[in-house]
């Protein structure tokens, strides 16, 4: 059975990318600048829920679980952070030469089926939180079409000051995570760009990966970009000029832990593509 230590999310605070949320929108964070000089430079970043790429139109998300991790690897907090109507906004000190990664992620369980009169019952429920205890008592063992998931998320971003550094990227071993062989701020509009998605540290054969530049508003197509991953779980993306562009991806499998049954991966990731 997953602890209760397996169980807490892995950053503290709820994950804004709930599975009902990403069906119908998408969660993103955007730093205005990913590519900076100098010393002592500051980046904004502005986060919402929305109905179109980078356009806060729905809700501003719960951010609160973001972390930053510096070049060395040290943890940051985020500074003048603000929730409005429709977007959350906070800024990020740059005070180490490299590369950092500003980041939320989460695991969490949950367990579907149906009655015997053949209604649907979900747990845990809105607000609620897994624990041992509580799936054991609300959760049938035998229960017709019983599917317990575990579901691990994560979304992330890039920037780096002076030359890019690669400590920050290693991955940690837990859910869907990038493992870029192209770093993610040495990106440009007409080379190709070739990344590796890890589930729990492993290649994960066939993510399915969605990207699309912004202003979509601006256009009649999404020219949306399609991929999955190979064997190896790579990879190779042709970008459609420069801009920025949000990544995201999706893996399932068989191969949960008790008393899943499921387990997924999903990924977003907000990337700058420069000129060429």
């Amino acid at each position: 059975m997953l602890s209760k230590k397996m169980m807490k999310p892995l950053l503290l605070g709820t994950m804004l990318i709930a599975t009902s949320v990403v069906d119908a929108h998408r969660a993103w964070v955007v730093p205005q600048e990913t590519v900076l000089s100098g010393q002592n430079r500051w980046v904004s970043f502005d986060a919402a829920v929305s109905n179109d790429i980078f356009l806060a139109n729905y809700n501003p998300g719960r951010f609160s679980a973001l972390a930053v991790h510096a070049p060395d690897g040290t943890v940051l907090d985020v500074q003048n952070m603000h929730v409005g109507k429709y977007r959350t906004v906070f800024d990020v000190a740059l005070e180490q030469e490299g590369t950092y990664r500003i980041f939320t992620a989460s695991s969490g369980l949950r367990a579907t089926w149906e009655t015997e009169e053949g209604e649907r019952r979900m747990w845990p429920g809105r607000g609620q939180q897994y624990t041992p205890e509580g799936f054991a008592e609300h959760v049938p063992e035998k229960a017709k079409n019983r599917q317990v998931t575990h579901a691990l998320r994560r979304m992330e971003t890039f920037v780096t000051l002076g030359a890019p550094t690669t400590a920050v990227l290693k991955p940690t071993g837990q859910g869907l995570e990038l493992n870029p062989i192209t770093h993610p701020n040495d990106l440009f509009a007409g080379e190709e760009a070739q990344f590796q998605f890890l589930m729990d540290g492993k290649p994960a054969v066939g993510v399915e990966v969605s990207i699309i530049r912004e202003g979509t508003r601006y256009r009649n197509s999404q020219e949306e970009i399609t991929l999955a991953s190979d064997k190896k779980g790579l990879v190779s993306i042709t970008w459609n000029g420069a801009g920025r562009y949000f990544l995201e991806a999706e893996y399932k499998d068989h191969k949960a832990k008790k008393p899943a049954t499921v387990r997924t991966g999903g990924y977003v990731a907000v990337f700058e593509v420069l000129p060429d």
